[in-house]
């Protein structure tokens, strides 16, 4: 796993070279799989769950033959995304850039990063096609080919992006600590990293890491769930976000042999890059003038935000929503202003996400069915 194979070595700049494991991932989703189908587990494809409206619009303007070449394990859409810069780790061959360029509007910008030329090459190919679909005098997404766990040696400056997505992607890599910390580096104060990955149950072994498919198909890689919470915090980042989790079914009888009784999930959390969390606790009221979340806002798999409603949040969230994007969507005001009667209290939710997924169970609730509004624990928001 450690062989290096020197494509970019030559430059004398400490360009990071390309392991066996970039090699084999290049090779797997340029050259083995094709299509959605060529994927020999349920890994690598989004769980079915109610789209937004003006999601599912989005998407509809998207190429079909970029649609065919995609592989995520979530919907990478985090809200209030007018007029920001995103950045997609692992685009691969543009779905989601394209999908948020629309949501980003043509003032944002969207860039999308991969290592891949093969997929490049396909989202490179549509990107005419899509400015003139989606009524843009010029263009708003770009495409870089790097590695996701060197960004600044790929031109991308520090400090310059309001959030950074990603679909399946980081357990992709052989250093995800490199990863993080990239993220963190072109983050601008207060941005975020809203991503979704497959987690494992415990440290995986070796015999799985070393199995070129089932790193193929975001298995092989996959992190424990322990290791992401340890490695975000030691980058920078504040305590992650769980925000859903569902339970991957592999659905191959012969990587179930070699998997055993590992178990894994696909969750999305998202990480904000907040110089100051000293924050107290306060009051906050979601004005509720988010583009397709006017009635209520799920922040993360605890926080429901229904407008106008009174909220009382712990001192991570007040800093998280005082410090990012969200600062202008909300009322803030200090703790004991408004009668305990009328105010929804804060809540301590886990990051573990076969607890989350346990506890729906137990409640006979499907997380990756949710949506705004949907079924979560302690949601005070309904339809």
């Amino acid at each position: 796993m450690t062989e290096l194979k020197k494509q970019h070595g030559e430059c004398g700049k400490g360009c990071i070279n390309d392991t066996t494991i970039h090699v084999d991932v290049k090779n797997y989703y340029g050259r083995t799989l094709k299509k959605t189908s060529d994927l020999k587990s349920k890994a690598c494809v989004t769980t079915s769950q109610p789209i937004p409206a003006f999601i599912r619009q989005a998407l509809a303007k998207v190429h079909p033959e970029v649609t065919a070449r995609y592989y995520g394990c979530g919907t990478v859409v985090p809200e209030c995304l007018e007029g920001c810069r995103l950045l997609d780790l692992g685009c691969g061959s543009g779905r989601d850039c394209y999908m948020l360029s629309q949501l980003v509007g043509e003032e944002g910008h969207v860039t999308g990063i991969d290592m891949t030329e093969d997929q490049l090459a396909v989202a490179r190919k549509f990107l005419d096609h899509h400015m003139q679909e989606f009524g843009y005098r010029k263009p708003n997404v770009s495409f870089v080919q790097g590695y996701i766990e060197a960004l600044t040696e790929a031109g991308l400056k520090e400090n310059s992006f309001d959030i950074i997505i990603s679909n399946c992607v980081v357990n992709l890599s052989p250093d995800k600590r490199r990863v993080l910390s990239e993220a963190y580096r072109v983050l601008k104060d207060g941005g975020e990293l809203y991503f979704s990955d497959v987690y494992s149950s415990s440290r995986l072994s070796d015999e799985i890491k070393n199995n070129k498919v089932l790193w193929g198909e975001c298995l092989g890689g996959a992190l424990w769930w322990e290791d992401l919470v340890q490695l975000a915090q030691e980058v920078g980042f504040t305590l992650p976000r769980l925000v859903t989790a569902n339970i991957v079914t592999v659905d191959n009888k012969e990587l179930e042999t070699i998997i055993g009784d590992y178990t894994f999930v696909s969750a999305t959390y998202r990480l904000f890059k907040i110089p100051d969390v000293s924050n107290n606790g306060c009051m906050v009221i979601y004005n509720g003038n988010i583009t397709g979340f006017e009635e209520c806002l799920d922040f993360d798999a605890w926080y429901t935000f229904k407008v106008h409603e009174i909220v009382d949040v712990d001192e991570e969230v007040a800093s998280i929503l005082t410090h990012s994007r969200f600062a202008d969507e909300f009322t803030f005001q200090p703790p004991g202003t408004h009668a305990e009667c009328n105010v929804q209290k804060s809540k301590v939710g886990t990051v573990n996400p076969f607890e989350l997924v346990l506890q729906l169970d137990s409640t006979s609730a499907s997380f990756g069915t949710r949506g705004c509004c949907g079924a979560q624990p302690q949601s005070s928001c309904s339809k």
